[in-house]
């Protein structure tokens, strides 16, 4: 099949985008961006290019971003650029290059779609090719992995689509050679130092020497442990019915029935949404012959599997100050363990610019209002974005401390934080033009 017609079925086959939707292009300037950029192109998508400089490679990091700026020129659209300190940030955060790095682009990636306002972009593309999902379900294998691992790498992922998975490094660079595309070579590929490299340079080829089908019979291996998962999800979900019973923000689970499985993977099913991890499996199998009050905690400190006589009970954290506050109209001023909150009501509708003070149009909020600490699962639209963020993901992303992370309060509003206090407003309560009342909550620590 001609590979813009093979492009353009795996995009109305997984329905990853349409015509009418805005694009962002994640580039590198290799030939597997290049070819998507062209595909795009002919199938006259609208699209912008996000280009990444790690600055890695000296002046071969600064030849690729110029590559990729003519590449914008070419197709008469939009390049937007990023410098990264990769190195000092990979030092910092403990990561590996690789690490750093696919954080940092990431994290770009998402503020780019939620900072879109005037023309919304609602989908990255990534160049990831068949090639790439051979190279990922042999390394997660050989990592150590559960099913979903051996499902290889997803064709859409949220705003993430993937149009290329379908085809081929050699159909790319055939492609590429017919239709007279320049690009330019990262000189780090051919380095065997990197997982990755290793993989694709060493393991596979040598590989393939006896087994000539290897990167054919792994892509079919993926489709055949992506069905499997659909039963295997059923099964696990059918299962968890049985045994998982909620009582209010707590879940109740028998000792003996769970254990009558014999299922280290059915355990950990059960426990992995609450954030527990693989190896505190055998944790709580040990646990089942403890006494009464016995627990374990999440590696995130979210939540707690106790035992309690004959069942498990897994439940949230909770920290022993009162975390609830209700905030009345005719308050003036209230305390919490931070400090103080004074509340006013003013006409100036100019935006306040210090984190410790928060202005709020007065149309939007309705009293009681509630202070309380964050917990998992909450969200806002941080000011100045059109789409929600993860309070967890914000208060990484501000690096904050751990103690800084626990000890964050918000304030919410109809059931909508308003304010993390001391950070960041919410993006529905910001004053605009047509402001006449400001709520101005003024945050003084202790």
């Amino acid at each position: 099949m001609n590979l813009l017609l093979s492009f353009q079925s795996t995009i109305k086959l997984l329905n990853l985008f349409s015509s009418k939707d805005k694009l962002l292009i994640a580039v590198s300037g290799g030939v597997d961006s290049v070819v998507l950029c062209e595909l795009c192109k002919q199938a006259k998508f609208d699209f912008t290019i996000a280009h990444c400089n790690f600055q890695l490679r000296g002046a071969e990091s600064e030849r690729d971003e110029q590559f990729v700026k003519n590449l914008g020129n070419k197709y008469g659209v939009k390049v937007l650029v990023k410098k990264f300190e990769t190195e000092k940030y990979a030092t910092e955060n403990k990561l590996s290059t690789q690490e750093a790095a696919r954080n940092l682009r990431y994290e770009w990636f998402e503020d780019l779609i939620n900072q879109s306002t005037n023309q919304p972009i609602n989908h990255l593309l990534t160049a990831h090719h068949s090639d790439d999902n051979a190279e990922t379900i042999a390394m997660n294998f050989f990592r150590g992995t559960g099913l979903h691992g051996l499902t290889g790498i997803p064709g859409k992922n949220g705003y993430i689509k993937r149009p290329l998975l379908e085809i081929s490094k050699e159909e790319l660079l055939a492609y590429a050679r017919e239709n007279n595309l320049e690009f330019v070579e990262d000189s780090s590929n051919q380095s065997s130092k990197y997982t990755r490299n290793y993989f694709r340079n060493e393991i596979i080829p040598a590989i393939s020497k006896i087994y000539p089908q290897v990167k054919d019979n792994l892509l079919d291996n993926i489709n055949r442990f992506k069905e499997i998962e659909k039963l295997y999800q059923l099964s696990v979900s059918e299962l968890k019915k049985k045994i998982c019973k909620q009582k209010g923000n707590e879940f109740y689970i028998p000792v003996n029935k769970l254990m009558s499985y014999n299922n280290k993977a059915l355990i950990y099913e059960i426990i992995h949404p609450f954030n527990f991890q693989e190896k505190q499996v055998e944790e709580l199998i040990k646990l089942t012959d403890s006494d009464s009050g016995k627990y374990i905690t999440s590696p995130d400190n979210q939540f707690s599997i106790i035992k309690h006589r004959l069942w498990f009970i897994i439940s949230p954290v909770v920290a022993t100050e009162s975390v609830n506050i209700i905030i009345e109209e005719n308050d003036k001023q209230v305390s919490f363990s931070l400090g103080n909150l004074s509340i006013e009501t003013i006409s100036n509708n100019k935006p306040s610019t210090s984190s410790g003070i928060a202005t709020l149009d007065a149309r939007e909020i309705k009293f009681p209002l509630l202070l309380r600490k964050w917990k998992t699962g909450d969200y806002f639209y941080p000011l100045g974005m059109k789409k929600k963020k993860k309070v967890s993901r914000f208060l990484i992303d501000s690096k904050l401390s751990k103690t800084e992370k626990e000890n964050t309060w918000v304030i919410e509003c109809k059931q909508r934080i308003c304010w993390i206090v001391g950070q960041r407003i919410d993006d529905r309560f910001k004053l605009t033009a047509t402001t006449k009342e400001v709520l101005k909550l003024t945050y003084q620590a202790k």
